[in-house]
């Protein structure tokens, strides 16, 4: 599906997403260059942003290069492994998302809430222990999904209701187990969606209630302010991509579903590097000091 018929706009629109996926990636690698550049920045929640800008790479490269070649050679068909691939690609980085902002919310929790045995939960060990899980548990969403997909036959000249190949749109495709598709897809949302969700409300809850706790104005703002761009990025990423998800079935518009998609494949994983550096005076100073090593 092309995100507008209009001729005019073909050229307008490959340079407005040529410029936005050029700043996604360059903002994404100078946030992982920074942080492991700096030593004083080797800790775990800078170690789970830079592994975050890193999914955010990869998820934005799943469908906005396709997407800029699709506007610019007016061709917007793709064979059947580049449809699987890029599916099975999309579900892997988004998921990895999903899981990395969860883990990011538990380690605020254990940093606010906890902060006496911050180092013993958080350690080094811990931490790849988590990223490993996310890998492991994103690679198990991403095979399900393509072993549901390979069960549908009818792909010969298929219109897809978005400019990529979304998995709920491929599932809907499938004539036939509608019923068990749509229970297994479902189950996969809550597990994948529901879960994480409960998991950084529930932080937020114990986040909030330590804050409200702490007698200073001051020391309220401080502690929150290390919260406040992870919960935009939230609110963001998870809140479109839920609706896309659990709302294809139920009401099915495929407009609406273009402009969600757009907003978390494309303007999220731009816009994580700018909320995250600009509020944080540590990936300024860092960034500073790897642009003046540069010169």
């Amino acid at each position: 599906m092309s995100l507008s018929e209009d001729p005019d706009l073909q050229p307008l629109l490959f340079g407005l997403f040529l410029c936005m996926y050029l700043v996604t990636v360059l903002g994404n690698l100078l946030i992982i260059l920074a942080v492991s550049s700096e030593s004083h920045l080797h800790t775990p929640m800078y170690f789970f942003l830079s592994n975050l800008s890193l999914a955010d790479i990869g998820f934005s490269s799943t469908t906005v290069p396709k997407m800029i070649m699709n506007i610019q050679t007016h061709h917007r068909a793709i064979s059947y492994v580049g449809c699987l691939t890029q599916m099975s690609s999309f579900i892997f980085f988004g998921c990895m998302d999903d899981l990395l902002l969860t883990v990011m919310a538990y380690d605020r929790f254990v940093a606010i809430c906890h902060p006496l045995h911050y180092l013993v939960i958080m350690s080094p060990r811990h931490c790849g222990f988590l990223t490993l899980v996310s890998f492991l548990l994103s690679l198990l969403d991403s095979q399900l999904h393509s072993f549901m997909t390979l069960n549908i036959t009818s792909f010969k000249d298929v219109e897809i209701s978005n400019f990529f190949c979304d998995p709920s749109q491929l599932l809907n495709l499938s004539c036939s187990n509608t019923f068990s598709d749509n229970i297994v897809k479902y189950f996969l949302g809550a597990f994948y969606g529901l879960f994480p969700i409960s998991g950084i409300l529930f932080s937020y809850y114990k986040i909030i209630s330590s804050i409200l706790r702490i007698p200073s104005l001051g020391g309220k703002y401080k502690a929150f302010s290390t919260c406040g761009s992870h919960l935009a990025v939230v609110c963001l990423f998870l809140v479109t991509a839920s609706t896309v998800y659990l709302g294809s079935v139920a009401s099915h518009s495929p407009r609406n579903d273009v402009v969600a998609s757009l907003m978390y494949t494309v303007v999220t994983p731009m816009l994580n590097p700018f909320i995250y550096s600009l509020r944080n005076r540590d990936i300024k100073s860092a960034l500073w000091r790897l642009y003046s090593r540069s010169l």
